[in-house]
């Protein structure tokens, strides 16, 4: 492998939590919270009688009723994963032939279709269309694309109609709703959409739960592509806490929970993007996820983070992310106390940028 292609690659393995350390205030990780709240952390506790035993099918099965339940969904559309970037790591299953990933997005799922030796073709957005999604730029010869929705890092929210314009037959189009279930209503969520061939949507419980050490998500579409997708999987791929937290985050009273957090990430949202943006050389660009890209006055990006990072303030650089460069920084949307703390250590770390 070449230095360029190396670089690429680490590039490409590249998270929040690499530029996330203790005892930092953390803007990196899109995780909402220091924990799961209480109810849950004793659903976890109380399952954890089960742990002697291995996971049970009646266990998987119950998960499965859950979440079919939650989307309007058949059970044999479900399929429970260890987190949805298991299911990012079985996409090489599916068999394909040429793959496009629409980028700046989540960049494991190229990761894993170039380490199983799939050819990948990036599709890039542009900023200046607000990161949009062309899909006349998806090659017809693609017979898989992964795009996310909202897209992370940009947090573009792309309609859901022009998503269904991806669909080919013989292709597989996936849509990574990691971050859907904290916008207020879910919009453009094709979750519960099962008229849509080839159509697989994956879903996690990392960032509104706090569960990222757990590894739990799912993914939804038809029961012959979660056949496929599944092949490679080991006796009993997802634990007996995983399944009990999906399970339990798709009750009624978990997902209204879930949509009250997302309504106040809203307001959020919005006073952190005033705020940013009101410092001089900083854009904010257009998006509705619980996180913002931001972009520094050129050629300093690298430097305002590493100022920041010694200051106590890590946040998710943006030169991992192909499209994007080290002037482009991640953020995470944080109560208004942390945001204070990460608009004045961003406003010192400007005042050392020449005019």
């Amino acid at each position: 492998m070449s230095e360029a292609l190396q670089r690429d690659e680490e590039a490409l393995r590249h998270h929040g939590d690499a530029d996330a350390a203790p005892g930092l205030l953390d803007f990196a990780v899109n995780v909402q919270g220091d924990a799961p709240p209480r109810w849950l952390r004793d659903r976890l506790v109380a399952a954890m009688d089960d742990l002697a035993r291995y996971p049970a099918a009646a266990a998987d099965t119950r998960t499965r009723e859950a979440v079919a339940d939650r989307h309007g969904r058949r059970t044999d559309e479900v399929l429970v994963l260890a987190g949805s970037a298991e299911g990012f790591a079985l996409l090489p299953a599916l068999g394909s032939e040429l793959a496009a990933v629409v980028h700046p997005g989540f960049t494991e799922p190229e990761a894993a279709l170039r380490t199983a030796g799939v050819p990948v073709i990036r599709v890039l957005t542009d900023e200046g269309a607000g990161h949009r999604l062309d899909t006349d730029q998806v090659p017809e010869a693609a017979d898989l694309v992964v795009v996310g929705n909202p897209t992370n890092p940009t947090g573009v929210l792309h309609p859901a109609e022009h998503l269904k314009e991806l669909a080919r037959p013989g292709r597989v189009v996936v849509i990574d709703e990691a971050f859907a279930d904290a916008l207020p209503g879910e919009p453009e969520s094709l979750a519960g959409c099962a008229d849509v061939p080839g159509l697989l949507i994956f879903r996690s419980l990392t960032k509104t739960w706090a569960l990222a050490g757990l590894r739990a998500g799912y993914a939804l579409g038809p029961p012959d592509l979660l056949t496929r997708l599944a092949r490679p999987r080991p006796p009993w791929p997802v634990s007996t806490l995983a399944l009990e937290a999906v399970t339990a985050c798709s009750s009624p009273a978990a997902v209204a929970e879930a949509q009250r957090a997302a309504r106040r990430l809203v307001a959020e949202r919005a006073a952190q993007a005033v705020a940013l943006a009101a410092l001089p050389g900083v854009t904010v660009l257009p998006g509705v996820a619980p996180y913002l890209l931001l972009r520094l006055p050129a050629g300093h990006g690298e430097r305002v983070r590493q100022d920041l990072r010694a200051a106590g303030v890590a946040v998710r650089r943006g030169d991992t992310f192909p499209g994007l460069g080290p002037d482009h920084l991640r953020v995470a949307v944080r109560p208004a106390a942390a945001v204070r703390q990460l608009v004045e250590a961003v406003a010192a770390a400007l005042t050392r940028v020449p005019a």
